[in-house]
């Protein structure tokens, strides 16, 4: 009957066509995203080993429980999330309402008490999980409102890309001037500590600007009924793993590739310092690391077109592998050759981050068209456990690893601490990356089929 009432009623799915203004708009969110929470991905490990004065062993941990944490509580805020209805809408207000703790607590984050060792541990502890929740409570309904800004995939596609390019340019924020700024103020006889803490209040300051930018220049246009949200709790979470399959695979693919890339991150900064034994390329390491977003990023629409998802994810991931794995073969001191490969290797990365953002709105679709409930924000915190679990193991996974092969904090290291390096830079992420193949295999949701089910969502309304 479903097939029928397509037939009879609708050719095609709705198009809702969105301005650049507002495209801008919504990508402001994700620009301030990262240069808050990029951040920490990118230096807290570094942060608390060589600045705070904790192990790599107990800060590894501490990701990976404060992360874990974070993932459980995800769900948790997706159906408060579903549950919303206010007058600027269902995910707006979170934006306007936790720009401002979000920026507090990433600034405390980075400051560092004249606590114990003990007392420096449960601080950090502290300061890192209302973060992390903070950050939840906002990036899951900013994650979850595209799919509310329209339906039509190619403008999805054309909106995460704007966004991904905006977040690419956090990045290069975050990779280059973090470092600078740092420097600047370490120049100014200003003590390190106190350097880092400024640079997170400037971050932290302009996170928060952008987040209110974002929220007045975006609107909600797809319309969830008040009952459906009233009928959505924790347990829909286990249907869609029963009947969603794109889901399934999607949050496979997230917690692999996220973690990939936090460990690519977090590892990077050491590897630059101790490897190459160039301290003063760490931010041109890190802005190579985000730069092809600004070629990839807007080529993505039309590269979606002409390949179709599976292909591009398919390709892009290869350029990820290869590059890291040139990084294992490459001398360290043929530096121009290692940023080649660093160049090889984000292109891969940017490019596959971007488009497994863009297929999230429509497993949000095929679960709505499955259980006849439309769960955004659940999926979006679904996504964000996944997200946040690869996370804690790209956290963990690093401290752990640089603990076992003895790393010292703060001085030259023994060759066997700088093969543990090299090793969780290159060969570690790539065996994952062949796994992450494996999964965008098996997905099912190509764009005939995604279609098909947003004209039978429209024709039941």
């Amino acid at each position: 009957m479903g097939l029928m009432s397509v037939k009879k009623t609708v050719v095609k799915p709705p198009v809702h066509r969105i301005s650049s203004r507002e495209k801008v708009g919504y990508a402001t969110g994700d620009l301030a995203f990262n240069l808050i929470y990029q951040t920490v991905s990118s230096y807290l490990l570094f942060f608390y080993t060589d600045v705070f004065g904790i192990s790599s062993a107990a800060a590894g941990l501490m990701f990976l429980i404060v992360r874990i944490f974070d993932a459980v509580v995800d769900p948790l805020i997706g159906t408060v999330v579903d549950r919303t209805n206010s007058k600027y809408g269902r995910f707006r207000p979170y934006l306007l309402y936790g720009a401002i703790p979000f920026a507090i607590m990433s600034v405390l984050c980075f400051t560092t008490p004249g606590f114990s060792d003990t007392g420096k541990l449960v601080y950090a502890y502290i300061t890192y999980i209302l973060l992390s929740v903070t950050y939840t409570t906002i990036n899951v309904p900013y994650g979850a409102l595209t799919s509310v800004i329209t339906q039509d995939n190619k403008e999805v596609v054309s909106l995460t890309s704007v966004r991904v390019f905006f977040s690419n340019i956090g990045g290069m924020i975050v990779t280059y001037g973090v470092p600078l700024l740092v420097g600047v103020f370490a120049a100014a006889n200003m003590k390190t500590s106190s350097s880092w803490q400024l640079t997170m209040t400037i971050m932290g300051v302009l996170g928060c600007l952008l987040l209110f930018y974002c929220f007045f220049n975006t609107k909600e246009r797809v319309k969830v009924p008040d009952h459906a949200a009233e009928k959505i709790n924790l347990k829909d979470a286990f249907e869609q793993f029963r009947v969603n399959r794109p889901l399934v695979l999607i949050c496979l693919f997230f917690i692999i590739n996220f973690g990939v890339n936090s460990i690519i991150n977090s590892v990077g900064v050491y590897y630059i310092t101790y490897n190459v034994d160039r301290p003063d390329l760490v931010k041109w390491y890190g802005l190579l690391g985000v730069l092809p977003a600004l070629v990839c990023m807007p080529l993505m629409p039309f590269l979606y077109k002409w390949m179709g998802k599976r292909t591009l994810l398919f390709t892009t991931l290869t350029f990820k592998m290869v590059g890291l794995l040139a990084l294992w073969v490459i001398p360290p001191s043929m530096v121009p050759l290692v940023l080649t490969a660093r160049i090889i290797s984000a292109i891969g990365t940017v490019t596959a981050g971007g488009l497994c953002w863009a297929l999230v709105p429509e497993t949000i679709d095929y679960g709505e068209y499955k259980t006849g409930k439309r769960m955004g924000g659940l999926i979006y915190a679904i996504i964000g456990f996944f997200y946040k679990f690869g996370m804690a193991l790209g956290g963990i996974v690093p401290g752990l690893i640089l603990d076992r092969f003895g790393y010292v904090a703060n001085q030259a290291q023994t060759p066997t601490a700088l093969h543990g390096i090299l090793l969780t830079t290159t060969i570690i992420p790539a065996v994952f990356i062949i796994i992450e193949l494996v999964a965008i295999y098996f997905y099912n949701l190509d764009e005939k089929e995604h279609k098909r089910v947003v004209a039978e969502l429209e024709a039941r309304q």
